[in-house]
């Protein structure tokens, strides 16, 4: 499995600084000030600064706007609707079909990637009577704010030396037919993955959970298989990467004068293997947000990351395992239909 795509370019290796010090300055502020949900702002500058080279006026708004959108659809859903789980599912997947039709079309990637991502964690999570509905909402917004914030500063304090090549537009815009297909493909495994999280009451999953959604991104059934084997790969060396971590902190995890240079190091190592792969969502990509679950959500004095990183390993193969099967099944499903199949070559 071939990872390297091109050798690495003065750009590139700003944006790996851009990522590294955007990433651990959200986890820093977040720390510094006691928020919880800390995943949140680790994770989410580490999506906006991966997913999006130089930061635009249009990503901060599409970022912006699936923090406001996915806060009311919580919102609404959980004080009408969360005592009614069937029509609660119905409207979940309604709501899920709008996100991947969002990302279908191309333009509006950024706002369905994240709105999935969001969504689906926040609508888990506040199924949960200890969960602080507010307090998770406006988390999430902030942690939205937080990271358009940090990703402008860090391309004003770290700029590209010489402009970027535009990228490459398709030689013909999607069949309605394919866009229905990824669509359909999307809504029906992300609400399956709702539905399995909230029946076997996984709380404490959410690499896991996080995986099934990734998978989908490449939008299709050969993107999501050569997909798999990168996140598995990228899994694995977040994880080993954070059990050092633990290891070498031994108890001084409450320390931030410890921890911080260590998730830069970290995250540094991962941006530059998502650089150099040059596909969206890789190896390296799967070891920054695994690496960013794991600091921002389970590092603390009093937990045992060693525990959760071994516990994630377990969780996110056995994920991937079972999201490709039925990402096979729905995909042979769908183009069985005129209508919804991927391709009529």
């Amino acid at each position: 499995m071939k990872l390297w795509d091109h050798s690495m370019s003065e750009n590139d290796f700003r944006q790996c600084l851009r990522i590294a010090c955007g990433s651990t300055l959200g986890f820093t502020i977040c720390k510094l000030f006691g928020w919880n949900n800390g995943v949140f702002f680790t994770v989410t500058p580490m999506l906006l600064l991966g997913m999006v080279p130089v930061m635009s006026m249009s990503a901060a708004k599409q970022l912006l706007a699936a923090g406001v959108v996915c806060g009311l659809e919580v919102g609404l859903l959980g004080g009408y609707f969360g005592s009614h789980p069937m029509m609660m599912t119905m409207i979940v997947f309604l709501l899920f079909i709008g996100k991947f039709a969002a990302m279908s079309k191309g333009s509006l990637f950024l706002f369905g990637a994240n709105s999935v991502i969001s969504l689906s964690i926040m609508l888990h999570f506040a199924s949960y009577q200890s969960t602080d509905l507010n307090e998770l909402i406006m988390g999430n917004l902030l942690a939205n704010i937080l990271s358009i914030g940090i990703a402008y500063l860090m391309t004003y304090l770290i700029p590209d030396v010489e402009p970027r090549q535009p990228p490459p537009r398709p030689t013909e815009p999607k069949k309605s037919h394919r866009m229905r297909h990824e669509a359909l493909m999307g809504a029906t495994i992300a609400t399956l993955s709702f539905l399995v999280f909230q029946i076997f009451d996984l709380s404490d999953s959410m690499s896991a959970q996080a995986t099934t959604l990734l998978l989908l991104f490449p939008m299709h059934w050969n993107g999501a298989l050569g997909y798999a084997r990168k996140r598995a790969m990228g899994t694995l060396m977040g994880v080993s990467f954070g059990m050092v971590g633990q290891l070498f902190l031994y108890d001084w995890s409450g320390l931030l004068l410890f921890v911080v240079p260590l998730l830069w190091i970290g995250t540094m190592v991962f941006s530059y293997m998502h650089v150099k792969e040059s596909s969206g969502s890789g190896a390296g990509f799967g070891g920054l947000t695994t690496l960013g679950i794991l600091f921002g959500q389970y590092l603390a004095p009093d937990g045992d990351l060693v525990f959760s990183a071994l516990y994630r390993v377990s969780s996110v193969l056995f994920a991937i395992v079972v999201t490709l099967l039925v990402t096979y099944i729905v995909h042979r499903f769908l183009n069985m239909f005129d209508a919804t199949r991927f391709s009529h070559d």
